[in-house]
């Protein structure tokens, strides 16, 4: 395939023969196009997938990636085209059509139920039976053991879910697979929730995973880990394949160029806006698991602690406390499960903790989740379909989420449906999100367009404090730009950012200041200037030296 664009000599000088015999194919897209009600989401797309690869699939947000594999997965039906797995055409109707070919997908967000064990959820769906009736649990975890040892995934299979690690979640995903006997593993931003040395772990088990004659198609924004990890790289842009590429005769710059027209974006900021008027106080904030009894209003967090302890109790958060100015970027580094999400909820007001919390130098601890947005405070879900939209609803319908209090979105006691519509209008404007139109659900939009409508709509109505929680997870290149370009703007007027991101380059680019967060408890803190990813990611799994 000879590729257009900017780097078409470069590319051409690096593309991948496709002249390969029908016993190495493991997958062969040829001319797939899928049509929706005002848009052409696939056009022509031309895919070839050798066997026992890693063969890596990128280009922005919309440009047809994630449709293309649910036709291939057996998730939708292409319009045109024609599908062949290891040779022979085959035509999907559900994913289970899919399955039964050999291919199973491990989707970005994580498909586990938190209260089974890694057996359960492996076996759910296809649970194995003891003289027809019965479950046989013995042969099912025998076979899941084989499978963890044979790959070198490390899984425990009567440990449970909420007691795991987010990279050891990753690989109870594709062990899942595995165990229905996948051959091809379709794996959607794997890295989304990795911290660096799990992300090499990765890569380590999806190595050991093609030694074994898998094949896998790699879907990823971040380019520096495809050009890393991949044996070949397919670009998508606007629903066609514009180049084949191979790894070793091309940068990560180039990639982005041959993605969105553009060169690689950097999260730097340079010039300090901080002052000196705090926005946001939080002193001693310590939070229980379970159902462990609240306690009064100005108890210490000290003695609640030890309160807790001595009943058998397990602390999400520990005495945190943190400062966040006007104009500052706070970031927050850690492990996935640390108590990151406890401490947004508990700012939020959506779960109770013991300790304080003031915001303009006023007291909100005993706010509601309302009044607290209301005094000015927006949110990035780190969830945006669980927690930041509806997705069976209009775009129009989600600005108001959230925000059914503000002037644009109510008259009087009704929805003002027509100021609404109009600021939605506005969102897509001002934030380039691409959509056929502001009446079309949530569910019909990319990732990164779905994310840049959050961020429009919690930087509306100018709030004092900004919780981003991963803002640009799962978003590629240039939606990753224009969120980072709104969040320096925003911050250079004065908005305090709390920052919560498992990308660590982000967090030292957008930040101004760093805290690393571990079992709870801060643990760390350090200056974007001078630290390194690799300090950070050893602070965070709790062998770095407090700074």
């Amino acid at each position: 395939m000879i590729p257009t664009g900017p780097l078409g000599t470069l590319t051409q000088e690096a593309s991948i023969s496709t002249e390969t015999t029908v016993s190495e194919v493991a997958v062969q897209l040829e001319g797939i196009t899928k049509r929706f009600p005002g848009v052409v989401a696939n056009r022509d797309i031309h895919l070839t997938v050798q066997k026992g690869h890693i063969h890596a699939i990128v280009g922005e947000n919309g440009a047809g990636k994630s449709t293309l594999m649910k036709i291939l997965y057996g998730m939708q039906r292409p319009d045109e085209g024609e599908i062949r797995v290891n040779g022979t055409p085959v035509t999907f109707h559900t994913p289970g059509d899919a399955i039964s070919a050999g291919i199973g997908m491990v989707h970005q967000h994580f498909m586990l139920a938190d209260n089974l064990t890694v057996l359960e959820n492996v076996i759910l769906g296809s649970e194995p039976k003891k003289g027809g009736l019965a479950l046989d649990f013995a042969a099912a975890r025998t076979k899941i053991r084989q499978i963890s040892d044979a790959y070198g995934l490390g899984i425990d299979p009567d440990a449970l879910v909420e007691d795991i690690g987010v990279g050891a979640r990753q690989r109870v995903e594709i062990l899942k697979v595995l165990y229905r006997g996948a051959r091809i593993l379709i794996l959607d931003e794997p890295t989304a929730v990795l911290v660096p040395h799990e992300v090499d772990e990765l890569f380590d088990n999806l190595h050991g995973l093609v030694r074994e004659g898998i094949t896998i198609i790699f879907i990823s924004h971040h380019l520096d880990e495809v050009l890393k990890v991949a044996d070949a790289i397919t670009v998508i842009r606007r629903g066609t394949t514009v180049a084949e590429v191979n790894p070793e005769g091309v940068t990560a710059r180039q990639l982005a160029e041959l993605m969105v027209g553009s060169e690689l974006p950097s999260p730097e900021t340079r010039e300090s806006t901080v002052t000196d008027v705090v926005a946001l106080e939080v002193e001693g904030l310590t939070m229980a698991a379970g159902t462990w009894r609240p306690i009064p209003k100005g108890t210490p967090a000290s003695f609640y602690m030890d309160r807790m302890r001595q009943e058998g109790g397990r602390l999400l958060l520990a005495d945190v406390s943190l400062t966040i100015h006007k104009g500052e970027v706070l970031g927050i580094a850690g492990v996935e499960g640390n108590g990151q999400a406890e401490l947004v909820e508990a700012i939020m007001g959506m779960r109770p903790a013991a300790g304080v919390v003031r915001l303009d130098g006023v007291e909100i601890t005993d706010w509601t989740t309302l009044r607290r947005r209301d005094a000015g405070i927006g949110y990035i879900p780190e969830d945006r379909h669980r927690h930041g939209l509806l997705l069976e609803a209009p775009l129009w319908e989600n600005r108001i989420l959230g925000h059914m209090t503000e002037k644009v979105n109510v008259r009087g006691w009704w929805i003002n449906r027509k100021g609404a519509r109009a600021d939605t209008q506005r969102i897509v404007d001002q934030y380039d999100v691409r959509t056929p139109g502001i009446d079309v659900f949530a569910s019909a939009l990319s990732g990164g367009n779905q994310q840049k409508l959050i961020v429009g709509r919690e930087m509306s109505g100018e709030p004092k404090l900004l919780i981003a929680a991963h803002p640009t997870r799962g978003v590629d290149v240039g939606a990753q730009a224009a969120i980072w370009d709104h969040l320096r703007t925003a911050r250079a007027a004065g908005l305090a950012v709390l920052l919560i991101s498992a990308d660590l380059d982000e967090l030292i680019g957008l930040s101004d200041w760093l805290k690393v967060i571990h079992r709870g408890e801060i643990v760390a803190e350090f200056d974007p200037a001078t630290v390194t990813p690799e300090q950070l990611g050893s602070a965070m799994t709790g062998a770095g030296e407090e700074a």
